[in-house]
């Protein structure tokens, strides 16, 4: 039984008068609060990882998808993670039915006192919306992907099971995302774009704000093997920055231009002139004086 009163209020209105009695708003709230909410999981360090992703997934799946063509929560995706969890209280508050980027906020963020999988420093998380075409229109959907010892998992909600939770079972990012494929083929859907997004901050206070598309992949454009390819190096390009950028992003097709990584060409001023100043031995540098640097003209790099 779902969390209010199913077939909308002519339905509810119809069941009262089976049992001889007027609709009461008294007793409706009654059996409102007799409802049970589902209740945030919460886990003991020695819980193992894949035993919390399946309480996570469970404690999704029992809020229920939200049918309703009404969305309950503003989500704003330029909101840093630290807003985000504000949102993820409420919902989890609230308990209303939700849908699929819902689902991506509460399996990040979610819980007043355990905030499911950011307990979890060992778990990398990061955003996988698909973009797909079936009977003339265009359909999006976003689940959250997870990477535990090396396997390749996802959390979500959809109408179908089969498009939401993936076990951490899959050895590479590419036979995730083409798990997914093969689940809209079973459903006609036509798969055109994938965008992936950068591991998600566990710092619950980080103002930063989650990378929804460092990567966007043309499943057409590429073809199948160049398709498996960008995945794989997108998976490099995470595992770079989570060992605290010891190389420079992999070039990606597609690739926002706000995200790019700085070019090597550029050098700061100060080799810049290090290198001018360089004299042969023995020739000494004449003596200048040096002149106050102009503070009205000078501007800060971000």
């Amino acid at each position: 039984m779902g969390r209010g009163f199913s077939g909308g209020s002519s339905g509810c209105l119809a069941g009262w008068k089976l049992q001889g009695e007027p609709p009461s708003v008294t007793r409706a709230f009654s059996l409102r609060t007799q409802i049970p909410i589902p209740s945030v999981p919460t886990f003991q360090p020695s819980t193992p990882v894949p035993e919390r992703l399946e309480a996570v997934q469970r404690y999704i799946r029992e809020l229920q998808y939200n049918h309703t063509g009404t969305q309950f929560f503003e989500i704003k995706k330029s909101r840093p993670l630290t807003g985000l969890m504000d949102l993820a209280k409420e919902m989890t508050k609230e308990a209303l039915p939700i849908k699929c980027l819902e689902a991506v906020i509460l399996g990040i963020c979610a819980g007043p006192t355990s905030y499911l999988t950011n307990s979890m420093p060992t778990l990398e998380r990061f955003p996988i919306s698909f973009k797909t075409y079936f009977s003339g229109n265009y359909f999006r959907h976003i689940v959250l992907g997870v990477n535990f010892g090396g396997r390749y998992g996802a959390l979500g909600m959809s109408r179908r099971e089969d498009l939401m939770y993936k076990p951490p079972a899959f050895r590479t990012l590419s036979e995730l995302v083409l798990d997914y494929e093969a689940a809209y083929g079973r459903c006609w859907h036509v798969l055109k774009k994938v965008k992936l997004g950068q591991c998600v901050s566990h710092d619950p206070h980080s103002v930063e704000q989650i990378e929804w598309k460092h990567s966007v992949l043309d499943v057409e454009k590429l073809g199948r093997e160049d398709f498996r390819k960008e995945l794989e190096r997108h998976a490099r390009d995470m595992r770079l920055k989570i060992g605290k950028g010891t190389g420079p992003p992999s070039p990606t097709k597609d690739r926002k231009k706000d995200v790019s990584s700085p070019q090597r060409g550029q050098s700061s001023p100060h080799r810049r002139n290090s290198r001018s100043e360089r004299r042969p031995s023995g020739e000494k540098k004449p003596s200048e004086p040096k002149a106050m640097p102009d503070l009205n003209g000078y501007q800060i790099r971000v």
